[in-house]
């Protein structure tokens, strides 16, 4: 699967509506074939920082970036953010969440 990581710094004055602004684009990359999960998260140590953590199916990427929500999705986005986000993406083996083997609860 292909796993990608990115960070948005979000200028101060749109943190609180960045979620809400962003809706349309993640439930359209949710709807996709291919995508496996598409999840939001605020950092606890900067409240202007948004993290996304997605996967999608080796083959399901390309059609994702190429995709006219992910285009509208980024132009929506830009004139929220403080500078340009920060990626990691990379091909990993798996097809989603496994459980944490050195932790585990019964």
């Amino acid at each position: 699967m292909i796993f990608i990581v990115v960070k948005y710094q979000v200028k101060p004055e749109s943190a609180e509506n960045f979620i809400d602004a962003t809706a349309a684009f993640t439930e359209a990359t949710r709807a996709e074939p291919g995508n496996i999960f598409f999840e939001w998260s605020r950092s606890v140590e900067d409240p202007h920082e948004f993290v996304l953590v997605e996967a999608f199916a080796d083959d399901a990427a390309a059609d994702h970036v190429n995709s006219q929500h992910f285009k509208d999705g980024l132009e929506s986005m830009r004139p929220l953010l403080a500078r340009t986000p920060r990626i990691v993406s990379r091909t990993v083996e798996g097809q989603g969440w496994d459980l944490m083997g050195e932790l585990t609860i019964d």
